[in-house]
């Protein structure tokens, strides 16, 4: 009953995401919230933090990316004031789903969980940064970051529109909290579990194609077993795997919402967009898995289509230490209307026009 509930809801949102994907991100949009939210939290700043905090929007540090703990340039929350910290939590709820801000907190609180087994003091909930790109406006460009161990989120704006929201990456380690008192809590539940109900409702034929190694990804060719890695522009993955047309309906339903998990991290508005260009690429998107099929066994998928990437993998930590991304391979950080952006400023200063 819980399996065809949750493939109902997949075909209800991609059928959502029909006709009106290209204006999802107009007026109804976020943009406007997270202009206003942005610009809150630098006026919030004291002057030497925000100078930590705002950087150019043609910055090389806005490419630079990583999902380990370490420094970033950027303000944590750690070295924030009270106030300063309620308007940089505020910028963050408006830039996502309440569900994807419920993952991205669940996230963060995994820093205590890994202090507390580690005994770590490098394991720091707080040292989380908080980083703004370019001249904040509600029709200009500009961007802004969030990440920390095991997340790294980017937001790129182009004349009021979210023109990017995507590298995407999240992960959870312990994947699920087997100890102490936050036993139970799965912060990427979602991820892992329609994951193995589309492998597990495949027949012998399909699960041939769709398995394409019986080893998960991890080592030298893929350190963090995500294959893209930290790549600033995502390489097109080999297109092997299971496509769509292949799967009977309850298993397109499956794959339709695991990938929906994976956009409803973003606004609704952003979210629908991007299950408008799922929609139009469903006869080329394939579903690969390599590795176990087992619980404890590492594991890795993926689903690809023309625009898009996702990967998953479970290989660390006796598979309960989780990596998950979403890139765009033209759209990573905005980059594909950015340059059509930039060709129109461009073609309209030649008529007397200005570009921003």
């Amino acid at each position: 009953m819980i399996r065809h509930r949750v493939v109902a809801l997949g075909i209800v949102l991609l059928a959502q995401a029909d006709l009106h994907a290209k204006d999802a991100l107009d007026n109804g949009g976020p943009a406007p919230a997270m202009a206003e939210a942005a610009s809150a939290f630098l006026a919030a700043l004291a002057p030497a933090n925000r100078e930590i905090a705002h950087l150019p929007f043609d910055s090389e540090e806005r490419l630079n990316w990583h999902f380990v703990p370490r420094a970033r340039q950027g303000l944590p929350l750690k070295a924030m004031s009270p106030e300063e910290r309620q308007a940089a939590l505020a910028l963050l709820k408006v830039s996502l789903s309440p569900k994807g801000l419920k993952k991205v907190d669940t996230i963060r609180s995994m820093e205590d969980v890994l202090r507390a087994i580690e005994n770590e003091p490098r394991r720091d909930a707080e040292l989380y940064y908080f980083t703004v790109f370019g001249e904040v406006s509600e029709s200009g460009t500009w961007g802004w970051r969030y990440e920390g161990h095991h997340t790294s989120l980017h937001w790129t704006l182009v004349e009021g529109q979210v023109a990017g929201s995507s590298p995407q990456f999240m992960g959870a380690n312990p994947a699920d909290v087997n100890e102490g008192p936050s036993k139970g809590t799965r912060a990427l539940a979602a991820e892992e579990d329609l994951g193995r109900a589309l492998l597990a409702s495949l027949d012998a034929e399909q699960t041939q194609v769709a398995v394409i190694s019986d080893s998960a990804p991890f080592g030298t060719g893929a350190p963090f077993g995500i294959v893209t890695g930290i790549a600033r522009e995502a390489a097109v993955q080999e297109n092997n795997g299971i496509g769509y047309s292949e799967l009977k309906d309850l298993q397109q339903g499956l794959l339709l919402s695991l990938i929906q998990e994976y956009a409803s991290t973003q606004p609704p508005a952003v979210a629908q967009a991007r299950l408008g260009r799922v929609k139009d690429e469903l006869a080329k998107i394939k579903f690969a898995w390599m590795g176990g099929r087992e619980k404890g066994q590492g594991h890795y998928y993926r689903i690809q289509g023309p625009s898009f990437l996702i990967e998953y993998d479970n290989t660390q930590g006796n598979a309960n230490h989780i990596h998950s991304v979403w890139r765009e391979f033209k759209g990573d950080w905005g980059k594909d209307m950015l340059e059509e952006h930039y060709r129109t400023a461009a073609h309209h200063a030649g008529q007397g026009g200005t570009r921003d």
